[in-house]
């Protein structure tokens, strides 16, 4: 299919206009996912995109797949150094905890760690096989895309999307759901690239974060400007992450395989004080949370 001849009509969510080009094909892997760019506000997205449910299979949790995720239950116990971090600063701005929603909770291992820090928790997920896992641990957890899941409005304190907003197709439905199901003051956590960041703009088509399940590329910019539009405010920006550098190592140990692996810690504390620093005005990685908080 000659991809580059195709055309892409759709409105942008970020700006509202309908100026998509094509920009390139990626070469990340051998996925050779089609992009387009909103010559208007920079938003990126994939184009023709799979079904979502078809991409998230029991081989998806289990690593098994082509395109796949890590089995979490395999490395929980190192997880939760950088979940409970996470916990710890959320509840700078939430301590008086309430109710917790994480969408894409998986196994229910981030759950598990809101629980145990107070709060009233419950989850989706668009997998039947993971959904399970995480039900069977007593997790209330709705089953499917995040836009059919039944949720109670203005009822959550806080709602996270732990790289996964850049999975949910039509943005514009699922920003206005996020504001209705979120009490007033209510905090949301994005957690996804910055597409603004050097390391994207210097990969280019080979940037890693170009698979076939993310389907919108945001930045700093046109993510809050599209979070502006929904209804929310006081956006607060974590270059990298929003916990220490000490959690991400602890939790890298997960991966090891012997003594040798520790050499990595290197490699990740350059990424992790690397991801502080801008140069002219744009950060030098593309890691990215973001929290903001509904209107009240």
């Amino acid at each position: 299919m000659d991809f580059p001849s195709q055309t892409l009509d759709e409105i942008c969510p970020c700006c509202r206009k309908s100026s998509w080009e094509f920009l390139y094909n990626s070469t990340f892997n051998h996925y050779n996912i089609p992009i387009f760019l909103c010559t208007s506000c920079g938003l990126q997205t994939q184009f023709p995109r799979p079904e979502a449910s078809d991409l998230y299979t029991e081989e998806y949790y289990s690593g098994s797949a082509d395109f796949s995720y890590r089995d979490e239950r395999k490395t929980e116990k190192f997880d939760r150094y950088v979940w409970k971090a996470r916990i710890k600063n959320i509840l700078k701005f939430k301590p008086t905890k309430g109710e917790f929603l994480d969408v894409g909770c998986s196994f229910g291992g981030f759950l598990n760690c809101a629980k145990e820090a107070g709060f009233g928790v419950t989850g989706v997920e668009i997998s039947p096989f993971s959904a399970e896992v995480a039900q069977s641990r007593g997790f209330k957890v709705f089953t499917g895309e995040f836009l059919d899941a039944a949720l109670p409005e203005n009822f959550f304190d806080v709602v996270t999307l732990i790289e996964v907003i850049e999975h949910l197709s039509e943005p514009l439905h699922v920003f206005a759901k996020l504001n209705r199901i979120l009490k007033p003051g209510g905090l949301l956590l994005l957690q996804t690239a910055n597409f603004e960041g050097w390391q994207a703009l210097e990969a280019g088509p080979s940037y890693h974060y170009y698979l076939p399940g993310h389907f919108y590329y945001y930045s700093e910019s046109n993510l809050k400007k599209i979070l502006d539009q929904s209804g929310f405010t006081d956006h607060i920006t974590y270059p990298g992450v929003d916990f220490s550098l000490s959690a991400k190592l602890l939790k890298s140990r997960g991966s090891f395989r012997s003594w040798c692996d520790y050499w990595k810690w290197i490699r990740i504390g350059i990424y992790h004080w690397k991801s502080k620093f801008k140069k002219k005005d744009r950060p030098l990685t593309s890691s990215m949370v973001l929290y903001s908080f509904k209107v009240e």
